[in-house]
């Protein structure tokens, strides 16, 4: 029963909606005619059988070819442009009838006319995909269209799947975030000294309190073979660490003063996101239903393309940022001008009081400056440009 259902819907399919009014007219004309006897109707109803009768020949046969579907590149900057084309290829044994191409970009569909191919040959089609925003361009799948010429019939065959291209907010570039919290013991060597690590450092002569099992016995003989006096030398270390930043931006569309500075808000997580990974961070990014981590910023970046609204709100992304990525040592949080800043204080605290946290909030109406708010840092962002000198001021 399912098999025929689908093979009923497949057929169903094949028929346009100008087949179908064709169809619907041929009908309707032909009871009308039986009813009121009127043979202008009859010759109507005719007429529009012998369309559709001589519309699906048209379908007759089939279609094998290869598509590929290239983009380059995948990932850009908003403003940047992609080179697309797509390659059509006559893969079977013999020459194949013309075809229509098509190929879905966002909102809009390329329809290129592929002509009759030999066996073994290839048509190529190329175009340029524009990107203005922020967000995700659908591009795919390419479709073969075999029909007539008057769209009353068309067999629609998928040949690639659907691709994506991400677009990316222009970044502000940023300085050093700084070195963050000590996290483990497989990161990155600082000036700060430690009695248990793993980066040797130096030998020191032992205090009391010290941990006799750093002592280095072999070297407090040498020491004490040569002059005689009981010395101890105990082992001393460099700490290493590992930084990771926590990006949570606030989805509610009525945080912000209009939509604009929403993606205001993209473009600062992006930027921090680079700045993180520069530093060689850990990059986590949450925004709604859109949440990255991991030691790479282009996970970040492809969850900054995807975000949109939601109804998740800046506190309970907070919670699940923490929950995401427990070793964070920075978070900032991003919200607009019309968030409330219960709220903000409320999302700060679901990071333990370690863990370095910042208020960002977009205000365009405002001026740009920084204020403190019972130990945490606000930055009240004016513009994206403004955002470096902000954090000049917060981070050291």
């Amino acid at each position: 029963m399912e098999e025929l259902t689908r093979r009923a819907r497949e057929l169903a399919s094949v028929v346009k909606p100008v087949g179908w009014t064709v169809l619907g007219v041929g009908v309707v004309a032909a009871v009308l005619a039986r009813v009121t006897g009127w043979l202008e109707l009859g010759v109507l109803s005719v007429a529009c059988l012998a369309l559709l009768l001589l519309a699906a020949p048209f379908l007759v046969g089939s279609t094998r070819v290869r598509v590929d579907l290239r983009l380059e590149p995948e990932r850009v900057v908003a403003g940047e442009s992609v080179a697309a084309g797509v390659v059509v290829t006559n893969v079977s044994g013999r020459r194949m009838v013309s075809a229509t191409l098509e190929v879905p970009v966002g909102t809009t569909v390329h329809r290129y006319a592929v002509g009759t191919l030999a066996a073994g040959a290839s048509d190529e089609e190329s175009f340029t995909i524009r990107t203005e925003r922020r967000g995700v361009i659908g591009v795919g799948p390419a479709f073969t269209l075999r029909g007539d010429p008057l769209g009353l019939f068309s067999r629609d065959m998928a040949w690639t799947p659907r691709r994506e291209v991400l677009v990316r907010p222009a970044v502000v570039p940023l300085e050093s975030l700084g070195a963050g919290i000590l996290r483990d013991l497989e990161g990155v060597s600082t000036d700060a000294v430690s009695q248990s690590d793993l980066a040797f450092h130096a030998l020191r002569e032992y205090v009391p309190g010290d941990d006799l099992r750093h002592v280095h016995w072999r070297s407090s003989a040498k020491v004490m073979a040569s002059s005689g006096q009981s010395a101890l030398l105990v082992r001393q270390y460099l700490d290493t660490r590992r930084s990771h930043a926590t990006i949570v931006v606030d989805d509610r569309l009525r945080s912000y003063h209009d939509e604009e500075g929403f993606e205001t808000a993209m473009t600062v997580a992006a930027s921090l996101a680079v700045r993180a990974a520069a530093d060689e961070f850990d990059v986590s990014f949450v925004c709604g239903d859109q949440a990255s981590t991991g030691g790479e910023g282009r996970r970040a970046l492809d969850s900054v393309c995807r975000a949109g609204f939601g109804e998740a709100g800046l506190v309970g992304t907070a919670r699940r940022a923490m929950g995401l990525a427990p070793a964070t040592s920075i978070a900032f949080l991003v919200t607009g001008s019309e968030a409330s800043f219960s709220d903000v204080q409320r999302a700060s605290v679901a990071f333990p009081p370690e863990v370095r946290r910042l208020a960002i909030l977009v205000e365009p109406a405002q001026t740009s400056r920084v204020s403190d708010a019972a130990g945490l840092p606000v930055l009240h962002l004016a513009a994206a440009q403004d955002l470096g000198p902000l954090l000049r001021w917060s981070v050291r």
